[in-house]
């Protein structure tokens, strides 16, 4: 995708002073697409020029003519440009879905657990039974459960015990069974459990778990199917050696498909692949698994020779993956992993959730900003096809409180990879209510406007600002990502180490305009001013939505902007904060209206969860209740931030501010 901004010769001020409408400013986009069995990419030249790349994946799939390679729009509005675009390429190609056509999967809603930076391929009952349990003493249950690589039955042709570990082997290992590994099967200690059918029910039963998935790769495993297994010979797997494209082996190399082109891969025939993904999903089903998170997607961009090339080969296998869930799963429960290619986002029609961008790294300190920026970036094409998963992260990490509240305002859902014993409840408490669910935002978080052509992580100048929309207010991240990293560079070029760096203040400004979209949850009567309520810091301001306030970071810093419109009602000026004591407070609100009453008004707001509630009110209440009954408040008149205090469940309540 290139989106690029166009202002007219008359505007000629700088971004700062730039006038409050767009009308001097338009964007235009293009969008590479698939056509037939070609997939196009731009690219750059050394004589500066954009390129378009078009290739099949396949040497006997050649063309000399193309017409409909690259869809071009303009518009005011990146973000309404980007999803209108997409919606025309969806009815014109016919080969996906826009995100608001797909069902979207129940897990979304819950705090999750991933098991992969817990234990790695060292993943067994025992730590998963562990780490179930100190969430649930720390306050903070997880209601979904990833059981991530580790779980299955795999063999390794070319690591022999005795001999020397030659790097990158670990790929190569290749799946025998559809069944789990002898890791999940046989009783152990204090687990009264067989195998994963009886763990899986008493994981569930134990912690109250919502869902249960487990990992797989789209060909089963990293190294495809063992075409020796008698399990695996039904789907006719043969080696194949990935050839990896120009484009690829141009940008920085990969130590998996580089392994891959050595070791090769067992394919699946494509005539027997929903086969297997029935076998594997109708027997995980029958286990008490709810979904699987399939990785390794793009692996097929590289074994297209011989199957009619990259895209139909593609195709192929994405229609028999969203089939079988559909049929064994019944929900759409899937995370689609290692799929950023347009071949995977065109043919996609039913897949509703996928991976943002490479993996959270927690032993890669270069890695933390670049992640929160490339989240950011990529939801912008994303997040109208998919839900971005934003993946999960550590909550004892150095850099948990930078990661936690971009995760909050993501859109997607919030889901650690602790170990078991290292937590920060205290941090898994402002994303977490104690029912397990999360405070989600309507939207995927992009870049603000002012940010989408700046370098928020090397230019040493800019924070990065990510905004989203809740139900009735906006909220807005503030992250310092410079100084802490770099852009992903070619191979042998000189990295910045996070170690070595100094700390970087960033000044910078964020505004209720920052928010595209907030005139429509603000409704027609808004007058224009809003509440802004910071995470950290605790404050609460009033200013038009023109206003701006400063903001000043160091490195790997942030702050979180609960953005409320002010609404009148008779003389009182009001507007819900929401749990002030969470990131994303305003998340907790589900609706909000005003009825008259003989002596004043009554201002009734349903919301949900617990803890602290906040609100900004130009004048003290008369009293407050919640559930109908009268509550104690507090109120500052300097700031006008009311307080009320929500007991018990996290239940959908009615809170009445009676004036």
């Amino acid at each position: 995708m290139l989106l690029l901004e166009v202002k007219e010769k008359s505007a000629l001020c700088d971004r700062d002073s730039l006038p409050l409408s767009n009308e001097k400013t338009f964007y235009v986009l293009l969008l590479p697409v698939l056509e037939g069995s070609f997939r196009a990419t731009l690219q750059g030249a050394r004589s500066n020029e954009l390129q378009i790349c078009v290739e099949s994946g396949d040497a006997n799939v050649q063309t000399t003519n193309v017409s409909e390679v690259v869809f071009m729009n303009s518009g005011d509005n990146p973000f309404k440009l980007i999803k209108d675009s997409i919606k025309i390429l969806e009815n014109h190609m016919g080969t996906f879905k826009h995100i608001d056509n797909k069902k979207v999967p129940g897990h979304l809603d819950w705090f999750g657990w991933c098991t992969w930076d817990a234990f790695y391929t060292d993943v067994n009952p025992q730590g998963i039974k562990e780490g179930l349990e100190r969430f649930m003493e720390g306050g903070c249950p997880p209601r979904f459960l990833i059981i991530d690589d580790g779980w299955q039955e795999t063999y390794n042709d070319f690591q022999k015990e005795g001999e020397p570990f030659v790097e990158g082997s670990q790929f190569a290992s290749r799946l025998t069974d559809i069944k789990e590994n002898g890791k999940f099967r046989g009783l152990k200690q204090d687990i009264p459990c067989y195998d994963l059918q009886e763990f899986t029910n008493f994981i569930k039963e134990s912690y109250g778990l919502k869902f249960v998935y487990v990992w797989h790769a789209l060909l089963g495993y990293w190294g495809g199917l063992h075409p020796s297994s008698e399990t695996m010979r039904k789907y006719n797997p043969k080696i194949e050696y990935p050839i990896q494209s120009p484009g690829n082996t141009g940008n920085l190399r990969d130590i998996a498909m580089d392994s891959l082109e050595k070791f090769g891969v067992g394919v699946i025939d494509p005539q027997r692949i929903f086969d297997f993904y029935n076998d594997l999903h109708s027997y995980l089903a029958s286990c008490g698994v709810d979904g699987v998170k399939v990785d390794v997607q793009t692996l097929l961009e590289t074994l297209g020779f011989g199957h009619g090339g990259r895209v139909a080969l593609t195709g192929r296998y994405q229609e028999a993956l969203e089939e079988s869930i559909a049929r064994n799963f019944g929900a759409n429960n899937l995370i689609c992993c290692m799929n950023h290619n347009s071949d995977s986002f065109y043919s996609s029609k039913r897949s509703a959730v996928a991976r943002a961008s490479e993996d959270f790294m927690p032993r890669d300190p270069n890695s933390q900003t670049l992640h929160i920026a490339s989240v950011a970036f990529n939801s912008l094409l994303m997040g109208e096809i998919v839900v971005p998963d934003w993946d999960m992260f550590q909550s004892k990490h150095f850099t948990a409180k930078f990661h936690g509240a971009a995760r909050a305002i993501s859109g997607s859902t919030v889901y650690v990879s602790d170990e078991p014993d290292h937590h920060d409840f205290e941090l898994l408490k402002k994303l977490v209510l104690p029912d397990g669910s999360i405070l989600r935002a309507r939207c995927s978080g992009r870049p603000t406007r002012d940010c989408l052509f700046i370098d928020p992580v090397m230019d040493g100048k800019n924070f990065l600002k990510i905004w989203n929309l809740n139900k009735l207010s906006g909220v807005i991240g503030a992250f310092n990502c410079q100084g802490a990293g770099n852009w992903p560079l070619k191979e042998g070029s000189e990295n910045i180490l996070a170690s070595t760096s100094k700390p970087l203040t960033i000044t910078g400004h964020i505004s209720p305009l920052d928010i595209d979209y907030i005139g429509d949850i603000a409704g027609d009567d808004w007058t224009g001013d809003c509440a802004i309520y910071a995470f950290n810091s605790g404050s609460l301001s009033r200013l038009p939505k023109e206003g701006k306030i400063p903001v000043s970071l160091s490195t790997l810093e942030c702050e979180v902007f609960t953005i409320s419109p002010v609404k009148v009602y008779n003389s009182h000026h009001f507007a819900p904060i929401g749990l002030i004591d969470m990131y994303n407070s305003g998340g907790a609100i589900e609706g909000l209206l005003c009825s008259q009453l003989p002596s004043g008004c009554k201002i009734q707001i349903k919301t949900r969860g617990c803890g602290r509630f906040g609100a900004y009110s130009s004048s003290k209440p008369s009293y407050c209740t919640v559930k109908g009954e009268e509550t104690k408040f507090n109120y500052n008149t300097e700031d006008g931030l009311l307080i009320i205090h929500l007991e018990g469940d996290c239940d959908a309540r009615e809170i009445d501010v009676v004036y």
